[in-house]
């Protein structure tokens, strides 16, 4: 297989990317993307495809598929195992984070059974998001080298609050949201 295609580790980081990535043709990132598992060069693959609902420009994006394949967990999110993300810097997963922590509602009372499942499934992303942060940590750093974030999107996180990227500091945050997930 091409060494060109990136390694997505499982479909919900693919997903993820897929999301912030602009129509070449007019810069919408909206986009209803369809997956298949193709063969490229002898070796499986994913593709995801889909029209910009803006332009109709076609999209298609293809990954490496990981020589595990990891089923989505029943009662929590993950996005790959113990390596870092090659689609997604440190700086762009604490920045969803963000945004999904964000959405969480401070308590689930009044809330129906369905808006309390996405209130905890939102909650458990945020976790996950965390956690991919951290795996870019080295072994023995406290803090996430500045040469790991490689995006605009993660830069611009990073150069907001470069404090917030401390082992100490993830450590905290990831902690916080599990606690606030298994009082749920």
């Amino acid at each position: 297989m091409p060494d060109t295609l990136p390694l997505a580790r499982t479909n919900a980081e693919a997903r993820l990317y897929l999301t912030l990535q602009p129509c070449p043709t007019c810069g919408e990132t909206r986009c209803t993307f369809r997956s298949a598992v193709v063969s490229i060069d002898g070796d499986l693959a994913s593709r995801y495809t889909g029209d910009c609902p803006t332009c109709g420009t076609a999209r298609e994006y293809e990954f490496r598929l990981p020589a595990d394949i990891l089923p989505p967990p029943a009662d929590s999110v993950r996005f790959g195992l113990d390596n870092p993300s090659e689609l997604l810097d440190p700086g762009v997963w604490l920045w969803y984070s963000d945004i999904c922590i964000r959405q969480v509602p401070a308590t689930t009372a009044g809330l129906d059974e369905r808006a309390t499942r996405t209130a905890r499934h939102t909650l458990a992303t945020a976790v996950a998001a965390v956690e991919e942060t951290l795996k870019f940590l080295p072994p023995t750093a406290d803090r996430i080298p500045g040469s790991a974030f490689t995006s605009q999107k993660g830069l611009g996180t990073y150069n907001t609050e470069p404090g917030r990227f401390t082992r100490a500091r993830l450590e905290a945050l990831r902690d916080t949201y599990a606690a606030a997930l298994s009082d749920r």
